[in-house]
């Protein structure tokens, strides 16, 4: 047990899907799960486990962007052993050819947050997906019939940007696919911690074309990511 959670040993299942939000938590483990338990509410940042397919798996909210997810992150390989860790979440399109409700499987993350830059001294640490999880989710998908792009994810810790798109403007000249604020800490700590890592986003609002899924339309718009990222934490 931790100060930010109070399950015990055994509780998680060896891989683990990581939403932001809490409620996501509960509805992946609602909707898909079967047998999903409650294992840790600190904070109201729910985690279950439960089985999908007839396979062991978790789910835990890590709380919106880097650092929150960095203290979730670290006690999961740490303290609780885990060893896979998929984050599902939406991000914003930085590139008109994803459309909403797209995929964006990311290869590796770029970032602005010093949790990261501060931590390599003159070095520009590339934070990467793990290539076995990242092939499997595109061969997945790729049979599924799912919309998906793979290419460079921005994870930044600021999400109201005075000049707005401007401020991506260098990043999506090198072809950066979508914003959001969590992976480029969760590959780091994959890297530092030998473990496995992926993030798999729905776009659901591009900051090019100003297309966007409504509030009401967004739940429901992310099964496909959900369901990918179940079967490939279950055969990892």
């Amino acid at each position: 047990m931790t100060p930010h959670n109070h399950a015990k040993p055994g509780d998680y299942a060896d891989a683990v899907l990581l939403p932001g939000d809490p409620l996501r938590a509960k509805w992946i483990s609602e909707t898909f799960l079967e047998d999903a338990v409650l294992v840790n509410s600190v904070r109201n940042c729910l985690g279950y486990t439960g089985t999908w397919k007839g396979k062991r798996v978790s789910v835990q909210a890590t709380g919106m962007g880097q650092p929150s997810l960095t203290i979730y992150v670290h006690e999961l390989i740490k303290v609780y052993g885990l060893k896979t860790l998929i984050r599902v979440g939406t991000c914003g399109g930085l590139n008109a050819k994803v459309k909403v409700r797209d995929l964006i499987i990311a290869q590796g993350a770029s970032t602005d947050t010093t949790i990261v830059k501060d931590a390599f001294g003159p070095y520009n640490f590339a934070p990467l997906a793990d290539f076995s999880l990242l092939r499997d989710a595109v061969d997945r998908a790729s049979a599924a019939g799912m919309n998906w792009h793979v290419g460079n994810m921005v994870s930044s810790d600021i999400f109201y940007h005075d000049d707005g798109l401007a401020s991506y403007k260098a990043l999506i000249d090198h072809g950066a696919l979508g914003v959001e604020m969590e992976a480029a800490a969760l590959y780091t700590l994959a890297a530092r911690f030998d473990a496995r890592a992926l993030a798999i986003c729905t776009m659901t609002d591009c900051l090019v074309t100003h297309e966007e899924i409504s509030a009401a339309d967004r739940q429901t718009s992310l099964k496909d990511m959900a369901t990918l990222a179940l079967d490939v934490a279950i055969s990892a």
